[in-house]
């Protein structure tokens, strides 16, 4: 699957250096365009980029060459360069930019909002080529709901139910890369209703020649990381909040309990460990400390 030649990174915030700068350094993609609305945030982002370059030449992670090189690649783009460079004086001068330039993939990292999100999205799919996929770095938000934006950029004319909507909806995908971005492995891809396939797999490999594992979630609520992590963050809270016990404890409690004996404790289903658990228990199946670590695929 081809990589793009010419990657966007919308937002220049901690997540889009970061994604900027494996995108440019591992995945080695020719042309990279930063931008954010805010030109002081971009000078903010890069400095920071040109630290953690620094760091990795220090230590032997990546050579001084291939730093330069990296960072060569990485073309800043604000809002008064893009106003400058169109006929249009609008605000939407940076999507003609990108457009302009040949942005064949933009991935979204801006304020997690979705107004703002529906508003880049629909202005991405007004300006863009027709095959350029349209990623959002989202942590929470509906992809469905962000291509059914992109569509409604198109235009009063477009349908989100004829061929031409339908297009456009599938060039729209969900790639959560995790913070901080250069030493995270995980990148979950989220497909929306009207994802395509190619564009899913365009979205895989572009994760993948970033050096990320890729797992794939559906388009629920906090996709597959956070509706594990946010329930598990929320129960320790208000273990703490109703002084069951301290901070230290509740930390040392969550390393060491065992999820059996919270159920038969409380006789809370929540609790409830699930057959899968019950029957690896019973193989002897316990993980990385006791040496047998098996994987079950559920066709």
């Amino acid at each position: 699957m081809a990589l793009p030649r010419v990657l966007s990174v919308i937002g220049a915030g901690q997540m889009g250096i970061g994604i900027a700068l494996v995108a440019s350094l591992r995945a080695k993609i020719p042309t990279v365009l930063l931008y954010d609305r805010d030109p002081s945030q971009i000078t903010k982002g890069l400095e920071f980029m040109d630290k953690l370059l620094a760091k990795d030449v220090s230590k032997g992670k990546t050579s001084e060459d291939d730093a330069k090189a990296a960072r060569g690649r990485i073309i800043s783009i604000t809002s008064s360069s893009a106003s400058s460079s169109t006929s249009n004086n609008d605000e939407f001068g940076w999507a003609r930019e990108l457009g302009e330039r040949g942005s064949d993939m933009v991935v979204e990292a801006a304020s997690e909002r979705l107004s703002i999100k529906e508003g880049i999205f629909r202005a991405l799919a007004k300006n863009l080529s027709k095959d350029a996929v349209l990623a959002s770095n989202t942590s929470s938000i509906s992809i469905t709901k962000l291509a059914g934006a992109a569509v409604e950029g198109l235009g009063s004319t477009i349908s989100k139910a004829n061929e031409e909507g339908k297009s456009c909806a599938g060039r729209v995908v969900g790639v959560h890369f995790f913070n901080p971005v250069p030493v995270m492995k995980l990148c979950e891809v989220i497909p929306g209703l009207q994802t395509s396939e190619v564009t899913l797999e365009r979205a895989k490999a572009f994760a993948v020649a970033c050096g990320k594992e890729v797992s794939t979630s559906k388009d629920v609520p906090g996709f597959v990381s956070n509706a594990l992590l946010m329930p598990f963050l929320n129960e320790a809270i208000m273990c703490l909040e109703s002084g069951t016990a301290t901070r230290d404890d509740i930390d040392k409690t969550l390393r060491l309990a065992i999820q059996e004996t919270l159920y038969e404790g409380t006789r809370d289903s929540k609790y409830r460990p699930s057959v899968l658990l019950g029957r690896m228990v019973d193989a002897g199946w316990l993980g990385k400390k006791s040496g047998v670590v098996e994987f079950i695929s559920f066709a």
